[in-house]
């Protein structure tokens, strides 16, 4: 591995000591890679697009982006970073997820009106553990992803090499960070950044803790230029200042090195900040954001955001959230205008992401849930492969003939939590909105009966037009 007389690593240089060979069966992948980012809309801003374009021309890259461990798991809102990485990936440069073990616990004020409450460090580290684990498995899933959408090639796909800035911050004594950092910061300058300026002219202000976590990102950048040979980063739009901030940095402390090659260093590109077609958040449902993680977003409830996305939406959607070619997407979005009921592009939306995350095994059972509980026809369901397939999902319940078979509905529903109690279950009855298999039920005390069993081992009840409960017989009747 060569290093420059001014320990800095030539991107060139670098040799990883691992990677996969990623095997594609069609051509979807533009010539051009900033060409294709901006026709999918995953770029908001570039720094000197020109000369980015003739970098990547000229050879493999290093590139980076950020993730804060401000909760356990990623969630769809980290996806547009996350796949910006990918497409850099799958053409041969090497990514670097960063995990911001040591940003994570001092708060990135960025977007944000009022002071972030500070972490406890305790709580940092586990997400930390958890993110690089949660990382480690998009990219693993995304390689299998593209296995079935990208035409077979003999490009070297290097592994993610996963970081986290807590390493190089750890041991950073104060005065050497005011040596290494402050010195070349322009308080003038942080001052005037959008993330700074906001909360200036805000009552409750800026912490001096906030108002350095653009130099911590920097320093970030500098580290992963001066040991990695990265040149790039990626971010959000509202990490654009943060960016520049590096880079200005870099190219300050290469000054001041008596580097030979003047040449200015370092890249930023900014993802837009994704809104749907009503203005609301991206990646939220009821409140709650949507997980990467089966544990914390079940499979089903994964597709479903999706599968609801709006007809003003689902086009940006598909060409953001997967590898399909542009021309596909096209062709897809003009079918679905002239049938918009069978949300033809929709579907195709849940699927393709659903793989994404949670490979084909995952579309298999968010599809068994999606059919079991909307299908008005039960007579296709394969009854055993729906139930393997929603094994642990929240909304499936699986008992002893004891437990299930003669117990009134009523009841059942209580015990399945879609009704909050056994009196709040026979009001339901009383008002016709409990149903069994999409039939009311008229008696509360009406018992299931092994008739109403679809394939002999699995009912259906919904509590008024939303909560649902699968209940099935763990073996089937004798």
């Amino acid at each position: 591995m060569q290093v420059c007389r001014h320990g800095v690593r030539s991107s060139r240089s670098l040799r990883p000591s691992s990677h996969v060979l990623l095997q594609r069966r069609r051509f979807h992948l533009q010539a051009d890679l900033l060409d294709d980012l901006q026709s999918r809309g995953l770029i908001s801003d570039i720094t000197r697009p020109d000369m980015l374009r003739e970098e990547l021309r000229s050879g493999n890259q290093v590139v980076y982006a950020g993730i804060d461990p401000t909760a356990p798991s990623l969630h769809v809102g980290h996806l547009l970073p996350l796949l910006s990485l990918f497409h850099f990936q799958i053409r041969g440069h090497q990514i670097i997820p960063l995990i911001g073990g040591a940003t994570g616990l001092i708060g990135d004020p960025s977007g944000r009106s009022t002071e972030r409450p500070l972490s406890a460090q305790a709580d940092v580290e586990r997400n930390v553990l958890a993110l690089i684990q949660g990382v480690r498995n998009f990219f693993s899933g995304a390689v299998k992803y593209a296995q079935n959408r990208l035409e077979a090639s003999t490009t070297p796909i290097l592994s993610p090499d996963i970081r986290n800035n807590i390493h190089w911050t750890k041991d950073l004594g104060l005065l050497e960070f005011l040596r290494t950092v402050g010195v070349h910061s322009r308080v003038n300058i942080m001052m005037a950044r959008d993330s700074v300026r906001n909360r200036l002219t805000s009552q409750q202000g800026i912490s001096f803790t906030e108002f350095t976590y653009q130099l911590l990102q920097s320093y970030d950048f500098l580290m992963l230029y001066k040991n990695a040979g990265c040149t790039i980063q990626i971010g959000g739009s509202d990490q654009w200042g943060n960016i520049i901030a590096g880079i200005d940095l870099i190219n300050r402390v290469n000054a001041t090195d008596g580097a030979e090659n003047r040449t200015e260093k370092g890249f930023g590109i900014v993802t837009p900040l994704l809104t749907t077609a009503s203005g609301e958040k991206f990646g939220k449902s009821a409140g709650n954001a949507i997980s990467l993680d089966e544990q914390a977003t079940n499979v089903f409830d994964f597709y479903q955001f999706f599968l609801r996305s709006t007809d003003a939406d689902v086009g940006r959607y598909l060409k953001i959230f997967t590898l399909l070619p542009l021309a596909k997407i096209e062709s897809v979005l003009e079918d679905h205008a002239s049938n918009p009921e069978t949300r033809l592009a929709q579907r195709l939306l849940a699927q393709e992401v659903t793989e994404l995350v949670h490979g084909e095994t995952g579309v298999r059972r968010a599809q068994a849930a999606t059919a079991v509980l909307y299908d008005q026809d039960f007579s296709t369901l394969n009854i055993d492969t729906i139930i393997e397939s929603l094994h642990g999902m929240p909304f499936f319940n699986e008992y002893e003939e004891s437990e299930m078979m003669n117990v009134p509905i009523a009841k059942l529903a209580a015990r399945c939590q879609i009704a909050s109690s056994n009196g709040a279950a026979r009001q339901l009855v009383a008002a016709k909105g409990l149903y069994l298999n999409n039939h009311p039920v008229s008696d509360p005390q009406q018992a299931l009966r092994p008739s109403d069993l679809i394939g002999g081992r699995l009912a259906i009840i919904r509590a008024g037009k939303q909560k649902q409960a699968v209940v099935a017989l763990s073996h089937p009747l004798p």
